[in-house]
């Protein structure tokens, strides 16, 4: 239990002092320095390089630890304070290096490493409160993300205690905290399992630690309620729409690098069908909201919906610094997965490029140390033939058709999901109850086969796919209510400041705008450095360029494909450049056009 005021750091039969929470936090500390080290490229094994830089980083880590344990220095996870415990994470990346030969790790078994590890973890413990839970943000806190993950951790921490034969004790304190964040975690009566539950990635990672953890020690009763909370959590956790909660809605981040590896553990450790389930509906969602850029570059995401995070683009080979491999290990269940993930043979260039680079390994920079990557090294992978991952992408519900209306409502959290295949284009939007403020409603993206996403709605007010009234914030930025028709939306602004009608042809796509005042139609534009793009009076726009002129339309060129903006009459209009850019060639670049207009306006995006 943590005292109110004051923080002891070590665990229970452990001598400490008390850390006043007032107190400044010093890093220094009575143990000998960890020698650093400059880890050769050229002495790991391919798979084996994402530990590289964890090498690198080692010492420096370790030697911030303070004589409380406390992992200072701002390694991992703000506030960087002793009183969270997810900046003891760690203490898995230093059991690991101490657990394990290797003929490239100088760490195994250091006993200067061991007694940073020993005094980490006597801190750790000691943060746990009495039922159970671990605080993050304030001393008193009860929660969910620290306890989630600290599941995993610890329970790794401890297979490598005792594949080392060490702290005997620490074991055994480890086996007693596991024990107890299981309980509270899995405990049904807890607030987190209250519908639908909020942060599905916390929750998962918790579940698939005590799986992890169960491995370690035998206890049927958390078994029997490990397995009923993963059937519940796969009720409760997961929109009809496909993705899982953050909080109440969709995010590309959390949903793909953090929540579908935590569930892959799972499923890895108990080969639960309801995990595989969970995961195909997802695959199904993600199948929609991941824009294949035809060059085959990578993706760019319909992220103008994620309520916590900004994961615009994904390209198509990522190296070891991604943190999503591990769901890939459900590609073999779950094929359809097999799209989003860098293949075998891009994952083996990637890796001979990185060997083939001059000079040792780098430090890795504060806060970018997620143990999560290393943590999860120990699967085997499960990535796919480019072959497989080709067929995957053909197999793409707006690659595969070029016709449909798919409508996907979650009444539990008042949300739309429109997604719309014509044969010239693709077309997604979203209406009812944002999750955050960082979710842009209305119009999202327009993609089209040879020229890929010409459209791309912001998380910004100022470059969403929206109406901007006089004065006011786009109608984007707020909630939308809508109803639906044959090939046509209607929504507006509950207090119908602004109304808009959307309606669908083979090869337009048409806004109706209605606005109480004057305002501004914005549309944020997607170019590339060869495109032909000019207003219909004549005037060029050439790329990374801000442009004004007086015109009815705009006129795109790219791929042999012919898309035109047009508004009726002309107008004063601006397109503007910006530092936005997408992908690893950062040739793709955020353009917002504008267009000023009185309060009525008509707006078609026509592809040839």
């Amino acid at each position: 239990m943590v005292a109110r005021r004051t923080l002891f750091a070590a665990a229970a039969g452990a001598a400490a002092s008390p850390l006043l929470l007032t107190d400044p936090v010093e890093a220094a500390s009575d143990r000998p320095d960890l020698a650093p080290v400059a880890p050769d490229r050229h002495a790991f094994a391919p798979a084996e390089q994402r530990y590289a830089p964890y090498l690198a980083t080692l010492a420096p880590m370790v030697n911030d630890i303070d004589d409380n344990g406390f992992f200072a220095g701002g390694w991992w996870r703000t506030p960087s304070v002793p009183t969270n415990a997810r900046v003891q994470e760690h203490v898995f990346t230093l059991s690991w290096f101490f657990a394990n030969a290797r003929s490239w790790n100088p760490y195994h078994r250091d006993p200067t490493l061991l007694a940073a590890l020993d005094t980490a973890i006597g801190h750790y413990l000691a943060l746990q409160h009495d039922d159970g839970s671990f605080p993050e943000y304030n001393v008193d806190e009860h929660g969910l993300a620290p306890t989630g993950f600290a599941i995993g951790y610890l329970a790794k921490t401890l297979r490598n205690l005792r594949q080392a034969g060490t702290l005997p004790q620490r074991q055994s304190q480890i086996k007693a905290g596991l024990r107890t964040a299981m309980s509270w975690l899995l405990n049904p009566a807890n607030a987190i399992w209250t519908p639908p539950v909020h942060y599905a990635n916390q929750v998962t990672a918790g579940l698939a630690g005590s799986a992890f953890a169960l491995t370690e020690f035998a206890d049927p009763a958390l078994r029997a309620r490990l397995i009923e909370r993963m059937r519940y959590h796969s009720r409760h956790g997961q929109s009809p729409a496909g993705f899982f909660y953050e909080p109440t809605g969709m995010d590309v981040n959390y949903n793909f690098e953090v929540m579908l590896p935590e569930l892959a553990e799972y499923y890895r450790l108990t080969g639960s069908p309801v995990a595989a389930s969970m995961a195909a509906k997802f695959a199904d969602w993600f199948g929609h909201v991941m824009l294949r850029e035809p060059d085959g570059s990578g993706w760019l995401t319909y992220y103008a919906v994620s309520a916590r995070t900004a994961a615009s683009d994904y390209d198509d080979v990522i190296g070891d610094t991604d943190r999503q491999t591990l769901g890939s290990s459900f590609i073999p269940a779950v094929p359809a997965l097999a799209a989003f993930y860098t293949s075998r043979e891009g994952k083996a260039a990637a890796r001979a490029q990185w060997a083939a680079l001059p000079g040792p390994v780098p430090v890795l920079a504060k806060q970018d140390t997620s143990p999560r990557i290393i943590a999860h090294a120990m699967y085997p992978e499960r990535l796919p033939h480019a072959a497989v991952k080709r067929a995957a992408i053909e197999r793409l519900p707006y690659l595969r058709s070029r016709r449909f209306w798919e409508l996907r409502r979650d009444d539990v959290t008042n949300q739309d999901y429109l997604f719309v295949r014509k044969p010239g284009y693709y077309f997604g939007a979203f209406f009812g109850d944002r999750a955050s403020t960082t979710v842009k409603g209305g119009a999202g993206f327009f993609w089209h086969p040879a020229a890929g996403t010409v459209i791309h709605a912001q998380q910004t007010t100022t470059g969403c796919w929206a109406t901007v009234p006089s004065g006011a914030n786009p109608d984007a930025a707020g909630n939308l209510v809508a109803a639906y028709g044959k090939d046509r939306v209607d929504y507006r602004t509950p207090d119908a400041r602004v109304t808009t009608a959307l309606t669908f042809t083979d090869r337009t796509v048409r806004r109706t705008v209605h606005a109480t005042t004057a305002a501004t139609e914005q549309i944020p534009l997607v170019l590339r450095p060869a495109d032909t793009v000019a207003f219909t009076d004549g005037t060029p726009v050439a790329y990374n360029t801000t442009v004004t002129a007086t015109a009815d339309g705009l006129v795109l060129r790219r791929a042999g494909a012919t898309i035109a903006i047009r508004w009726g009459v002309p107008r004063r209009a601006t397109i503007a450049t910006s530092t936005r850019t997408y992908l690893a060639d950062a040739t793709r670049r955020v353009h917002v056009l504008r267009i000023p207009h009185d309060g009525d306006i008509d707006v078609t995006v026509e592809v040839d």
